[in-house]
Parts: structure tokens; C-alpha cells; sequence
């Protein structure tokens, strides 16, 4: 049976911006009749994959999102002395391994760049570059499957492509399935949307002259409790990164600090939010995974709203334990306020709910 990990924290967000919509205002949901405040989970797992957690914990097993591999191939090709178009030519050829590659640019004529974005291990980047010096020296290029073949692969030891997977549409033969799920995180009591309006003084302007403003604004911002839930499948995790055990805990164990310390960074510097997490449960077991956003679909009230949100939460979890049975074997939990738990302690309990899930 299935190894699941299960993540659940509470982090309290002061006034700010961290994941803007189109037209800048933080995003939004409406959960339970009441206007929340959220944040993407596309925009979490990239602050979890740009967090140090990942980039110092994790150097040399992570992967790079990019349309440019085609440029790295051809920088690298003329960095040994090819000439510009035989460099542009090859790299075509290797980068339509990750996808379609755009028509030259006429502004840019040297310039490769695939059509979508492709999220690459070091080692198929590795493996794209010795293709490349292959090609220049006069081998012929492999065609279809094969130019595939030759770059790609199914598991590797990229561990945040391991996690969140991707989608190789040319190649779906080398699409990975996700092994980590994560919410949108919301706010656990209603929230609105505030507007600053500012203004920006001309330092060289005389006090006699106009004393307006050089330039005038408006900027949004909230601030609230989020909720955000995370499941990772511990078995597809080892599976993804070809069955090491050891790089798949302590990704587990990156994973759970980053989710404890990382944050979208919209507008940090207007705002300066590095909040942490102030609760956080984790479990492990075999039953099917749930998620405890029910505790919040009425909206939490009162004067202390993270306190109402432990309490609100873990009631979620003994309820559904007491109507289902248990929904994990074994919990961690890190309470600030409480004084309970340690996040040492929950990286180490998640490092080893990889370990048990394929011991």
C-alpha cells in the first residue's frame, strides 16, 4: 500500500502582497460565503523551489524551468569555437527534445527558444550538451523517439521534478506524475482586500516649489491566518528519482522547512513579510489522504485567530477520525504559541515517513 505523507500549517501574514492577480490586487476566493484572501499554489511551489531550503539543502538535484535550453547548448557550442549558425543549427536539433522551438526572431537571429516552458534535470542538461558536442563533430543526429531517447528520462535526481512533476507534450513518454500535492493556501476567517494610496517626493524639487508629490499611486494589500495542506505520495517520490531512498528524504525534509519558512515574494520589499509558520501537523499512513479545509468553510471569528484555527483544525481532525477511523498512524506537531514540537523534529519525522514507506 501507499506511503502518504500529510502537511498542515497555519502562517500568519502581516499586511502585504505576496501573490498579486492580474491586475495586482492580492488573489482572492470566496470559501463558505466569506471573501479569503490566497495564495496560489503555483506561486508556493515556487518560492518552495527558489527557497534555501531547497537551493543550500538540495544543490545539484534540482531542476531548471526554461524555454532557453536551446541557448545554453548554443553558448556552450560557441564557447569551444563553433560559428554562430552551425552552434544555432545543432541546437535546434537538441533542444526539440523538450519541445517545438519558436521561429528564429529577426531582431534576435541567433536566438533559440522553445515554445513552452520545460522543467530539466542537470542530468538531461548534461546529457543535452554531450548530444551537442557529438553533433558538432559530425555525428548524425538521431531522429523521433531516438533524439528523445538520447536526452530524456523518466526518473532522475532532479527532487523538485520528483515532487511537482511536468508535462513533456512532444514527449509525454517522459512526463512525470507529481508525487507532492499542494493547496492553494486561503485565509481561515474572512479577509479584505485594503487599498494604500502613496506618493513619491522629487528629492531635487525646492520646498518653495510645488510640495505635491512627483508621482501618486495605489497599491493593495492584505493580511491574515492561511491554511495550506500538502500530500506527498512517499513511494512515487523514491520511484521518481529512480528508487534513492536517501535523496528522496531529505527532500522530504527540504520540503517541510521550506514549507515552514518560504514565502511568495510579491512586493517584499514594499512589505517586508517573512512570516513563518505558526502551527504545523504532520502524519503518515497508509489510508487515504484528506485535507482539513472543512474546519474553515465557516469562517473563523474572535480576537486571537490563530489560536481559533489550531483549535478549529485539530477539532477537524479528531471528528473525522471518530466518523472514518484513523486517517494517519503517526502525527508531529509543531505549535509556536504552544510551545510544542520542533521543526528539527518534523524534517525528521517526514525524512523518515519516506524512509518506512519503502524500507
Amino acid at each position: 500500500m501507499t506511503t502518504f505523507l500529510q502537511l498542515h500549517l497555519l502562517t500568519t501574514y502581516p499586511p502585504s502582497n505576496p501573490n498579486r492577480d492580474d491586475q495586482g490586487r492580492p488573489k482572492s476566493a470566496m470559501l463558505g460565503g466569506a471573501p479569503r484572501l490566497r495564495l496560489s499554489s503555483q506561486s508556493v511551489k515556487r518560492a518552495l523551489r527558489m527557497s534555501d531550503a531547497f537551493q543550500q539543502g538540495l544543490a545539484g538535484h534540482l531542476g531548471q524551468r526554461t524555454k532557453l535550453i536551446g541557448n545554453v547548448v548554443r553558448e556552450h557550442l560557441e564557447g569551444q569555437g563553433a560559428k554562430t549558425e552551425a552552434a544555432r543549427k545543432v541546437a535546434e536539433t537538441v533542444a526539440a527534445a523538450f519541445g517545438k522551438i519558436e521561429t528564429a526572431d529577426k531582431t534576435r537571429p541567433d536566438w533559440v527558444q522553445g515554445t513552452t516552458l520545460a522543467f530539466i534535470s542537470p542530468q538531461e542538461r548534461s546529457f543535452a550538451l554531450e548530444l551537442a558536442d557529438r553533433l558538432a563533430a559530425g555525428e548524425p543526429a538521431p531522429n523521433g523517439k531516438e533524439l528523445a531517447k538520447a536526452v530524456l528520462r523518466t526518473a532522475d535526481g532532479a527532487v523538485d521534478i520528483a515532487m511537482f512533476g511536468r508535462m513533456l507534450a512532444d514527449n509525454p513518454d517522459f512526463n512525470r506524475d507529481a508525487a507532492v500535492q499542494v493547496s492553494h493556501a486561503i485565509t481561515t476567517h474572512a479577509a479584505q482586500i485594503e487599498d494604500d494610496f502613496f506618493t513619491a517626493v522629487d528629492d531635487l524639487k525646492k520646498r518653495d516649489e510645488d510640495a505635491g508629490g512627483a508621482h501618486l499611486g495605489e497599491h493593495a494589500f492584505g493580511s491574515g491566518v492561511f491554511y495550506l495542506y500538502a500530500c506527498v505520495n512517499c513511494d512515487l517520490l523514491v520511484e521518481n528519482l529512480g528508487g534513492d531512498a536517501a535523496l528522496a528524504a531529505k527532500g522530504a525534509e527540504a520540503l517541510v522547512r521550506a514549507l515552514a519558512t518560504a514565502t511568495p515574494s510579491g512586493k517584499q520589499s514594499s512589505h517586508a513579510h517573512r512570516p513563518r509558520a505558526g502551527y504545523i501537523r504532520a502524519e503518515v499512513g497508509q489510508d487515504a489522504p484528506r485535507d482539513l479545509s472543512g474546519a474553515f468553510f465557516t469562517a473563523v471569528t474572535g480576537g486571537d485567530l490563530l489560536a481559533a484555527s489550531v483549535e478549529r483544525l485539530e477539532t477537524m481532525a479528531a471528528q473525522i477520525d471518530r466518523a472514518y477511523g484513523p486517517a494517519c498512524e503517526a502525527a508531529e506537531v509543531m505549535n509556536v504559541a504552544a510551545g510544542q514540537g520542533t521543526l528539527a523534529a518534523l524534517m525528521a519525522f517526514a525524512g523518515a515517513a519516506v524512509g518506512r514507506g519503502n524500507g
